[in-house]
């Protein structure tokens, strides 16, 4: 029997699909809504779903900015071939984002037991979403805002990229809200900052997503429920780009900030009275 019925399930996708890309928190939103509907939170397999409907939120993106992904894939192609290619902005942004994501890849194997264990707890959660807000907060006022997407560098893709560990160790920190808050401490303009959040986050939740996929399918999660979860958090994390790329054009973080520092008090409220479990 599904430790996850289909019905959590499509509320479980619907919350990924909403939280993935907004800077705050689909770890800690899912960890919270799961210790609601009293689904233990660090079950492998639970841990498992919970990567894999990020695929389903993935694919949104390979369908969301397709043209820009095959411009992408195919400038690299070209380089690979012609060495006059390479000096191609999208060539050498291939590479980029190849090398960004070898640092969460490498700290994910080497910390599983402790995300999956201790850093899975719901007081972490609450910690490091009030923690991130200030963060949050801070690279939103420092940035300058004044470079805009093809001025970005290989160090800028590797810091951005590096940052994503934050949110690997401290679920509630928000990967996204950790790739934005460096990129514009680096004085990326905030759409680019969420463009390049968007693209770096695309071969890190796939991998983690079909690493985990033996450990839903196989430890209790059954396949209509998983699939009921990808397939919701598709749909709605495909409408949570594109509002979210509207946003930023006209307006600050500050409006993620206070929702987090909110969800951060009340969590911390709800887990210190007994109304929900760590």
């Amino acid at each position: 029997m599904s430790v996850i019925s289909v019905g959590q399930a499509v509320v479980l996708g619907a919350v990924e699909g909403v939280t993935e890309f907004l800077p705050v928190s689909s770890t800690g939103h899912l960890k919270i809504v799961e210790g609601l509907m009293g689904i233990p939170v660090d079950d492998d397999a639970v841990v498992g779903f919970s990567a894999v409907i990020q695929v389903g939120a993935i694919a949104a993106v390979l369908v969301y900015f397709f043209k820009d992904i095959v411009r992408i894939v195919s400038a690299w192609g070209r380089g690979l071939v012609h060495r006059e290619e390479r000096h191609h902005h999208d060539y050498k942004f291939a590479w980029w984002v190849i090398c960004a994501t070898i640092p969460i890849v490498a700290v994910g194997l080497a910390a599983k037991p402790l995300i999956e264990g201790p850093l899975a707890s719901l007081w972490v959660v609450a910690g490091s979403l009030i923690v991130g807000s200030g963060v949050m907060w801070a690279a939103d006022q420092m940035g300058r805002h004044k470079r805009g997407e093809d001025d970005t560098s290989f160090k800028d893709a590797m810091l951005v990229g590096s940052s994503q560990i934050l949110a690997l160790l401290f679920p509630g920190f928000s990967r996204s809200g950790a790739t934005m808050s460096t990129a514009l401490i680096l004085d990326l303009d905030r759409v680019a900052a969420t463009r390049l959040s968007f693209f770096l986050g695309i071969p890190a939740l796939t991998g983690a997503g079909l690493y985990e996929l033996k450990d839903a399918l196989g430890t209790g999660v059954g396949a209509v429920p998983l699939a009921a979860g990808t397939v919701v958090s598709f749909v709605v994390a495909y409408a949570s780009i594109a509002w979210l790329l509207k946003f930023v054009a006209k307006h600050s973080f500050n409006a993620f900030v206070v929702y987090r520092i909110f969800v951060g008090v009340l969590l911390f409220g709800l887990l210190a009275m007994g109304g929900i479990s760590s």
